[in-house]
């Protein structure tokens, strides 16, 4: 899946979708939960919110429009979000002593349309705090999501993560964006 250069993360040529207000709160419910799992370090349900072939991205520049012709913050397919939560609960992980405390708040959710394969396209803006070993940090940008209908609810077939400052240097992007 990393190096599938046909996965779609593009949001162009989006047809339009009706959504009632019921509708948009429910996606909003989604994504807050999302948040929440995040916030709370609850891995293993963050985990269950993914399809299986599920891409997580962060461009590194404004122009970048793929992960395959540019270098990019982050790309994780299942096994490297598996592979950062194990990390992150490891007990050796130095970067972790003490853990990240992390607050999310999620704004300004819309729906952008519906792609070709099916997939919703929300968009919503966020700001995350990060605490650590005294230090306070402070990240923001926009996220796009790619919505897969599931039962009731929705899975994410791709998250991508838009910060103001990508082009910026980070230290470590340790916990979940």
């Amino acid at each position: 899946m990393l190096f599938d250069i046909d996965f779609d993360v593009s949001i162009d040529n989006l047809r339009p979708v009706a959504f009632n207000l019921e509708q948009l709160e429910q996606v909003k419910q989604f994504l807050y939960a999302e948040a929440r799992y995040l916030d709370q370090r609850q891995w293993e349900q963050w985990l269950d919110l993914w399809t299986e072939d599920g891409m997580y991205w962060a461009p590194h520049s404004f122009e970048q429009t793929s992960p395959y012709d540019h270098i990019s913050l982050f790309w994780e397919n299942k096994m490297l979000r598996e592979l950062r939560m194990k990390r992150l609960e490891n007990a050796r992980n130095w970067s972790q002593q003490p853990p990240t405390r992390s607050s999310r708040l999620i704004s300004n959710v819309s729906v952008l349309g519906q792609d070709s394969h099916g997939y919703l396209v929300i968009q919503a803006a966020f700001q995350v705090i990060e605490w650590r070993k005294g230090e306070q940090r402070v990240l923001g940008g926009s996220y796009i999501y790619k919505l897969k209908t599931h039962q009731d609810t929705w899975q994410i077939y791709l998250k991508q993560v838009n910060l103001v400052d990508r082009e910026d240097v980070h230290s470590n992007l340790e916990v979940h964006l």
